[in-house]
């Protein structure tokens, strides 16, 4: 048996770790966790089907969706936590997992960082709250996720305000969760190159800190809120898709990739005074319209439950628990998924000079490689055929294409505009094909032995329609490492 560079390395760091202190990576299954294919952790956590959001932070305490990033730590006391009261109430809907806010967007740690962003060790509420929370959840056979926000208003990780220095921050944050609290099945992010954070990944590269996490972790799956960035049923930048159904996030039917859909039992994600006696969403509608339809599409219920200001479920709460566990059980394995195409790199053809068979005023080539999702290239009314061509200006290497059909449009119509499609490059003096396909997918994603090309080309055919895309990528994945 061979094992590679990096799972050497994490297993001499787990070694030390597990020397260091009991609690130090205390569920891992062995002192050198083995990397499993992407594809079996992603089955594994489809097969849990319905996991527990936990939204409490200091938003908890301020009446607030985001906690007031200059108040003071000292408002946060949630004096009679009760983490085994939610891992039971968890339990009794038959969920598999939870997930708990450890950051949100105000930047205050919910357990005692060392960093300099304000935590719990300077709250009136001087103890670990994710140390509390990952034990109570696995005593009760609950497998651990943990959301963090990159947003984060305390520490001014902000668009355009990203430094080394803050990059760094974060890589020490997530090193203190991932060495500390034993194994992870996923990170949730948020506040990152969503629509209304601005925080894009060409600020703060995804790559640095994806590998970051493996480096640590191999095992933890890590899924971003972009999906209003990064529409449709393909894994852009994230292991597992994550739609906010609350938000109004939609899972297509066609989608083929592991996803997972969260909303609230609540009104909102953190507690608010008239929780108490709110009228909670049915019991009835989670399960019939939302968790057996939403697993017979490859993708998780995840529910939110607030804690209030004692750090405890509600009673209405805990009894619509209940009222979900008696309506559903956990049925066994989900339906197998086949593996996805994953995009984790930037895109090598975005705002590099483009070029195409026609270019009306309002639809120029340059649509077609801008990384917005919305904007779309279209062959000129009456044809029904075209091409679009991207100059590296030097030779570039790259291993995967994703040509994306600009049927979010309204303009376009729901329907696909491609008949065919030949992806090309410049080699030697002439267009050589790298990959061809049908139309009828929004999404098409090849991936291919490395190569490298000055110049690529997507030939488009139609039928009655002009063709077009609203998004031509080109990326250079580390596969294999």
């Amino acid at each position: 048996m061979t094992i590679s560079r990096r799972e050497f390395n994490y297993g001499l760091m787990t070694a030390a770790t597990l020397l260091g202190g009991a609690h130090r990576l205390d569920a891992l299954s062995s002192p050198t966790q083995m990397r499993e294919p992407l594809l079996d952790l992603q089955q594994k956590f489809l097969d849990l089907r319905f996991g527990m959001f936990i939204h409490l932070n200091m938003a908890t305490f301020e009446e607030r969706e985001w906690g007031d990033p200059k108040a003071s730590p000292k408002l946060f006391n949630p004096a009679r936590l009760d983490t085994d009261q939610w891992a039971e109430a968890a339990a009794s809907a038959n969920m598999g997992y939870g997930c708990l806010t450890t950051k949100h967007h105000d930047g205050f740690c919910l357990w005692p960082t060392k960093t300099s962003s304000p935590s719990v060790k300077d709250s009136s509420f001087p103890h670990d709250i994710v140390r509390s929370y990952t034990d109570s959840f696995r005593k009760r056979g609950l497998k651990v996720c943990l959301y963090l926000s990159i947003l984060d208003l305390r520490a001014d990780i902000r668009p355009y305000q990203i430094t080394s220095q803050k990059i760094d921050l974060i890589k020490t944050q997530l090193t203190e969760l991932l060495t500390n609290y034993g194994e992870i099945t996923m990170l949730i992010f948020d506040g990152w190159d969503c629509g209304w954070a601005r925080l894009h990944y060409d600020q703060l590269p995804f790559r640095t800190i994806y590998d970051h996490i493996k480096s640590l972790q191999p095992n933890c799956l890590v899924s971003d809120h972009n999906a209003g960035q990064y529409p449709g049923p393909a894994l852009y930048y994230s292991d597992i898709k994550e739609y906010e159904q609350h938000a109004g996030q939609k899972i297509p039917a066609d989608s083929l990739v592991p996803s997972q859909s969260g909303t609230t039992l609540q009104s909102e994600w953190f507690w608010k005074s008239d929780y108490p006696k709110q009228e909670l969403t049915p019991a009835k509608q989670i399960v019939e319209e939302w968790l057996i339809p939403f697993n017979q599409g490859h993708c998780n219920l995840i529910l939110n439950v607030a804690p209030n200001r004692d750090g405890r479920f509600d009673p209405n709460a805990i009894a619509r628990l209940e009222e979900i566990g008696k309506l559903w059980k956990n049925p066994g394995p989900s339906p197998k998924i086949a593996a996805s195409i994953q995009i984790t790199t930037p895109n090598l053809a975005f705002a590099k000079r483009s070029f195409a068979s026609s270019s009306a005023d309002t639809s120029g080539p340059d649509l077609a490689n801008d990384n917005n999702f919305r904007s779309s290239w279209m062959c000129d009314e009456g044809q029904t055929s075209g091409w679009l061509e991207i100059d590296f200006d030097q030779s570039v290497a790259f291993n995967t294409v994703s040509i994306v059909e600009s049927r979010y449009d309204s303009d376009s119509g729901a329907k696909s505009r491609i008949d065919s499609y030949r992806v090309q490059r410049w080699h030697d003096g002439s267009w050589s094909d790298l990959a061809i396909g049908k139309g009828g997918n929004t999404f098409q994603l090849h991936q291919f032995q490395r190569i490298s090309a000055e110049r690529i080309r997507l030939v488009l055919s139609g039928s009655t329609l002009p063709p077009g895309i609203t998004e031509f990528g080109v990326y250079n994945e580390p596969l294999g490492s």
